[in-house]
């Protein structure tokens, strides 16, 4: 009976003390691609790469939930919102610091559409916006 007791006292302990480190860890980066229904090579090009840079290099965030990734089209009802939230004129990469549940700053990474013709560049360039994100976790 005593050891019955014993894990149920280390269960609820355990618990416990999760909540509160989950608790104190409630910001995260979001990593949106926007897109619309019709997407030409280039769009498609830019999404390829985001995507690959974000595996590349932030697998683990990834899988944490400190980043999280949405692929979004603001064509799709519900989603037109997007397009004034954060100034859409094209497709675009947006970068978003969330800090208990709300949106604290955002950046739109224009600089994709530049960087397209250099995979090598592009990736840094992901890279580099999305670590200075996280270091503010």
């Amino acid at each position: 009976m005593r050891k019955i007791f014993a894990g149920l006292i280390i269960i609820v302990l355990l618990c416990f003390f999760s909540s509160i480190s989950f608790a104190q860890n409630s910001s995260q980066v979001v990593a949106y691609y926007f897109h619309a229904t019709f997407r030409c090579p280039s769009c498609h090009k830019i999404e390829q790469y985001t995507t690959g840079a974000l595996k590349e290099f932030f697998a683990k965030e990834l899988k944490s939930g400190d980043l999280v990734y949405e692929v979004i089209n603001i064509e799709d009802k519900g989603n037109e919102h997007f397009v004034q939230d954060y100034q859409l004129y094209t497709k675009s990469v947006v970068l978003s610091f969330m800090k208990d549940g709300k949106e604290v700053k955002f950046k739109n990474l224009e600089k994709v559409w530049q960087l397209l013709r250099s995979k090598d560049k592009f990736y840094q360039y992901i890279k580099d916006e999305v670590s200075s994100y996280l270091k503010e976790l």
